[in-house]
């Protein structure tokens, strides 16, 4: 009876991980024409390449002449509508605005190509999106009929939850703690010699890619809901200097 259980819950949320894979994917290819189309937004770390705002902002404007030179009103206006989570969306019309106009710009005939190219992915983000909370609905209904204590977790909800209970199934098969993170692929090579301990090494990646995914972003939603996880990684986000998130 529990193996049924957590096979259908597994082939709702590795059906899950692949179309997020994909929107991640997709997200790139975006991020690549936006550089081409206004390379100023796409470099600029204070906007977000594939924010609702910015792709609301590449299907209204045809070039970045366009966006560049448009009436800075009809622009805040338009930013405040698209973006509606932005303190002041006129310092936010001012900083795109400034990035357009320091942007390259591109042949008439090739600008066009982007606009397509950049159009379709769009469309396919949107869908990718639309099948995600497809399956986060499918995967919430599934899992009513596994009784568990990790969504008392702030941070952890259902589909997060779901992802790690339908990877590991009957705990009792594994022998440790050790072995359910192995099995996460969450240990790493040593490089030792004499007292030398090196800070950066590899993953082991023979584990399960999938219940790797699932604790990972469900450890990244507790630290923004809990404020002491939140302070913990801040304390280990100072500890080093290169490569702190992960």
């Amino acid at each position: 009876m529990d193996d049924y259980r957590y096979k259908s819950l597994q082939t709702l949320t590795r059906a899950r991980f692949d179309v997020v894979q994909n929107l991640t994917r997709e997200k790139q290819h975006f991020a690549n024409y936006l550089f081409l189309k206004c390379s100023g937004m796409a470099q600029d770390k204070d906007i977000a390449n594939s924010s609702a705002t910015t792709i609301a902002l590449m299907e209204r404007f045809e070039t970045v002449n366009d966006l560049a030179y448009a009436d800075l009103d009809d622009l805040i206006r338009f930013i405040d509508e698209t973006g509606r989570n932005f303190a002041d969306p006129a310092v936010k019309a001012k900083a795109i605005q400034a990035a357009a106009r320091n942007s390259y710009r591109l042949p008439v005939t090739v600008n066009n190509s982007v606009n397509q190219a950049m159009a379709v992915s769009i469309a396919t983000m949107r869908t990718l999106k639309k099948q995600i909370k497809v399956l986060d609905k499918a995967i919430e209904q599934q899992f009513k009929i596994i009784p568990n204590t990790l969504t008392s977790i702030p941070g952890i909800g259902k589909v997060y939850s779901a992802g790690i209970i339908a990877e590991i199934g009957d705990v009792r098969r594994f022998s440790s703690q050790a072995s359910v993170a192995k099995y996460a692929e969450l240990i790493w090579t040593q490089h030792q010699s004499g007292d030398f301990e090196a800070q950066h090494t590899k993953l082991i990646k023979s584990g399960n890619r999938y219940f790797r995914y699932y604790p990972l972003e469900a450890a990244n939603s507790v630290r923004r809901c809990d404020s002491e996880f939140r302070r913990y990684y801040d304390l280990k986000y100072k500890e080093v200097n290169k490569f702190q998130h992960k």
